[in-house]
């Protein structure tokens, strides 16, 4: 007898469903797994050091406390575009992303992209931090972590609290990364899964020792290169390329025959496999808009993603490094190109694998593992390789902002503040890499406790807004409103998280009559919480400021001074009020309006197709095609582009000195 796939073994005359799909067998040996994990850190260690010797042989960067920490202050729109898609290309960017693209269909990468964009684009990135961005350079132009200017404006107890608040931030970011970066490594490689979460921070320890921000940015760079060639690569494969899939076409048509199906899917639905129509999506169909669960998760991904950016130190530090032209185009084009990584790669990877009907199980996707299973049957040991590298880069990319953000938050908002407020360049240098070092350790041990508690990168996802959200608006109004006080922005915090927490453990125990890791992780408890959370932290801060307004006139936070000589290029005249206004009215407009196409109209022209044609499936699909590849060559090349005075000048020196000893 003939069975539909080599998934199926013939077994007592009837084919039998494989389990699963990685079944405890990994595709690659463990050699490789440490050769990804060693090797390309130790290599990026290497290359990223010379760059950053490089700058300061050749350009003249000086290597001091404020270097290490801000960068210079003079960082260009193509980097900084860069290292806000490295920052915000996590390891569930990648895998994530996938995975409700296998819960859901088309409307799962969207909501993912979109979801996150609204920030990344529209209320953070360009009209809210981008506007933040720029109120930094306006109102408080030396400061160095966004907890400083909260002790400036709020003080003493308000710095506390939110002091807390971004350590648990880097915290729930951390897990993520490793979470799901040692999961996948484990999968495909067999390697120890303890050994995965403590070995992948190696490599970013030593290089963020040793060039601390700038080195940061450059190796996001070099790991955005890679993950932009391994995603375009992945895309032409499933759309254009591959015998089992190749076309929009044959996407499509699997898509429809899998919802389709009936018989048989007892047994492959008790296993947690994807067999039939979509609970909650129009018809039951993968290829629509019109999905409830997409929705819902939409909805969380825009509040814990309020919380990731807003209250997460490496977003306010790279705010900091910009200069001051280059701020709100760089988080503009940064928020385009990043909304590429999770909406054109979940298209082809999270699709492809519903496409080719793999055996995937729900545990196994909640774990981050659809994009390694779809790169596997692909392409084989070539596929999971380029998957692996991929995620390595994420992972280690996203690691060493967080290194960053967490030393210079202990350095500034713990060290100088309340340890030695007098302290010297020298010595803020020494215990920004003190920090590093040590929270590079603390990522390996808490990526372990989490493994063995049994917490997966989904549930972590989506618990993440209920946990922070509650700082979000206060966070904001920081710098965004006069009239914003102390006492309602610590109350909405602490209120706002209690309140989200007791919402979403009550909705668990009334809906499944259970809390554990399972049930909590379930849409209904996470969407109670986060909006919880969020809504009540904003509403106490309002109430509050409106019946006790501050009407702070800036004066602390622009007293702000920094340690030692800021040796930044930057003309004073970008630190003009009118020319920062211009670059506000800039971002309000294109901000909005991309806002609107993206949040707005797309979903708006896409739902009234109910379930789409193929006609309409193929557009999706070419758009998805389309933003990967545009996106993935600006953000290759314009870095590039803008440094060429400045890889001029090192090549000329590099001459120059090889000439010099030729000659004697």
């Amino acid at each position: 007898m003939d069975c539909p796939d080599h998934y199926y073994t013939i077994l007592g005359g009837s084919c039998i469903r494989q389990s699963s799909f990685f079944g405890g067998t990994p595709l690659l040996s463990q050699g490789v797994g440490y050769a990804i994990v060693l090797g390309f850190g130790a290599f990026f260690a290497v290359i990223t050091s010379f760059l950053v010797w490089l700058e300061r042989k050749y350009v003249g960067a000086k290597h001091t406390s404020e270097w290490f920490n801000t960068a210079g202050r003079n960082i260009k729109t193509g980097l900084i575009a860069s290292v806000i898609v490295s920052q915000w290309t996590w390891a569930a960017t990648i895998l994530q992303s996938s995975n409700v693209a296998w819960e859901y269909g088309v409307s799962g990468p969207f909501w993912y992209a979109s979801g996150a964009t609204i920030q990344v684009i529209f209320h953070i990135q360009v009209l809210l931090f981008g506007i933040l961005a720029i109120e930094i350079k306006r109102k408080a132009p030396s400061a160095h972590t966004v907890c400083e200017i909260v002790k400036a404006r709020w003080g003493f107890a308000a710095h506390i609290v939110f002091l807390a608040f971004c350590f648990v931030t880097n915290i729930i970011v951390t897990a993520m990364l490793l979470l799901g970066g040692s999961a996948v490594v484990q999968a495909l490689t067999g390697m120890n899964i303890y050994a995965a979460s403590f070995l992948i921070p190696l490599g970013v320890i030593i290089y963020t020792l040793h060039g601390g921000l700038k080195a940061t940015f450059l190796a996001s760079y070099l790991h955005s290169v890679l993950v932009h060639v391994v995603l375009v690569i992945f895309l032409y494969m499933v759309y254009t390329s591959s015998d089992k899939l190749g076309s929009p076409s044959k996407v499509y048509n699997n898509l429809v025959s899998l919802a389709s199906r009936t018989q048989d899917c007892s047994e492959l639905l008790k296993l947690g496999q994807a067999c039939g129509p979509v609970n909650g999506n129009y018809q039951g169909s993968y290829v629509t808009m019109l999905s409830s669960g997409g929705f819902i998760f939409g909805i969380i991904n825009i509040i814990g993603n309020f919380g990731t950016v807003f209250v997460d130190n490496g977003y306010w530090i790279s705010a900091i490094a910009a200069r001051p032209s280059s701020t709100h185009k760089g988080y503009l084009l940064g928020g385009l190109v990043w909304f590429a990584v999770p909406f054109s790669l979940a298209t082809a990877l999270g699709l492809g694998a519903l496409a080719l009907n793999l055996p995937l199980t729900a545990s196994e996707a909640s774990r981050g593992l659809v994009p390694p299973a779809t790169a596997t049957a692909l392409i084989g040991e070539g596929g999971a390789t380029l998957l692996l590298t991929m995620l390595f880069m994420a992972v280690t990319s996203a690691g060493s902002s967080e290194l960053i953000a967490v030393s210079s938050l202990c350095t500034y908002d713990l060290y100088r503040t309340y340890i030695n407020p007098n302290a010297t360049g020298k010595q803020i240098l020494s215990v920004s890499r003190v920090v590093v070092f040590a929270f590079g350790c603390f990522m390996g041990v808490l990526a372990i406790l989490l493994n063995k508690a049994g917490v997966s990168l989904g549930w972590m996802y989506l618990a993440m807004g209920v946990m922070i959200g509650s700082a979000v608006m206060p966070v904001a109004f920081l710098l965004l409103w006069n009239k914003a006080n102390a006492k309602g922005a610590v109350a909405g915090a602490i209120v706002g998280c209690i309140a989200g927490i007791i919402t979403w453990l009550v909705v668990t125990k009334v809906e499944y009559g259970r809390i554990d890791l399972v049930t909590t992780g379930r849409n209904a408890p996470m969407l109670s919480g986060n909006l919880v959370s969020i809504l009540v932290g904003g509403a106490v801060h309002l109430i509050w400021s409106f019946l006790e307004p501050q009407n702070y006139n800036w004066e602390s936070t622009r007293g702000l001074r920094t340690v030692e000589e800021d040796a930044s290029s930057v003309p004073l005249g970008e630190f003009s009020n009118e020319k920062l206004g211009r670059a506000k009215v800039w971002i309000l407009k294109w901000g909005i309006g991309f806002t609107c196409m993206i949040v707005v109209l797309w979903p708006a022209l896409s739902l009234p197709a109910r379930v789409f044609s193929r006609e309409y499936f193929t557009l999706w699909a070419v758009v998805a095609i389309a933003w990967g590849t545009v996106g993935s060559a600006i953000i290759i090349f314009l870095p590039l582009i803008e440094s060429r005075e400045t890889i001029k000048l090192i090549l000329e020196g590099i001459f120059t000195s090889v000439m010099r000893k030729l000659r004697r």
